[in-house]
């Protein structure tokens, strides 16, 4: 049952999330490479694919939080929550590379984080098979969008080719699990529908 209280910290989470500094429990993949001599466009575009990146780790903290705040299933709330957990390091590289680079996380932050809690609520009331359904698509299609940056970012941006390539390896695993797990694939206008939310979010965090 959602409470006043459950309210009250999923707010303040989401207020973290999108505007504080995350801590990650893992090293930063690629700390240990040295950084790289790019060229100013290089910087430039490297950047602003790990700002989409990282605005993809917003809404993925929101959307799992969310559905684990509506779903029925003490299970689910569980794997919800540490979807969660486990992405927050992502977050956390993301920002950190960003951060290298010079240049700033998306001024939307907040707007992508409550309006991808609005979306997670929703999936999580449907039950266990569409929730992990929806896990499932999402992670699959943030796989699919991470190999395309892996072709896009520079070949000598070493640092930053580490992070999305380990980033791709989790959420290949966590697709995996949650269909393992009970998902069920969703249909195919939900999954183009959320194709093209995503295409939108990326491109107006590219340059916002």
């Amino acid at each position: 049952m959602l409470t006043i209280d459950r309210l009250i910290i999923e707010f303040d989470r989401g207020l973290r999330t999108a505007l504080a500094t995350t801590q990650t429990l893992r090293p930063t993949p690629g700390d240990d490479i040295p950084e790289s001599a790019l060229s100013p466009a290089e910087q430039k575009l490297s950047a602003a694919l790990m700002r989409v990146n990282h605005v993809g780790e917003v809404c993925a903290q929101a959307l799992y939080r969310a559905q684990a705040l509506t779903a029925k299933e003490p299970e689910i709330q569980d794997s919800m929550q540490a979807a969660a957990s486990e992405e927050n390091d992502h977050l956390a590289w993301t920002e950190k590379r960003i951060e290298q680079l010079g240049a700033r996380k998306s001024l939307l932050n907040p707007l992508w984080y409550f309006g991808a809690l609005a979306i997670g609520a929703a999936a999580g009331s449907l039950g266990k098979k569409w929730n992990l359904g929806f896990l499932a698509e999402t992670e699959m299609q943030v796989e699919r969008h991470l190999a395309s940056h892996l072709d896009r970012l520079p070949a000598t941006d070493h640092k930053s080719r580490a992070i999305v390539a380990q980033m791709k390896q989790d959420e290949s695993q966590h697709a995996t699990t949650a269909m393992a797990s009970g998902g069920a694939p969703l249909p195919n206008p939900v999954r183009t529908l959320m194709a093209l939310s995503s295409r939108v979010m990326t491109r107006i965090a590219f340059w916002i």
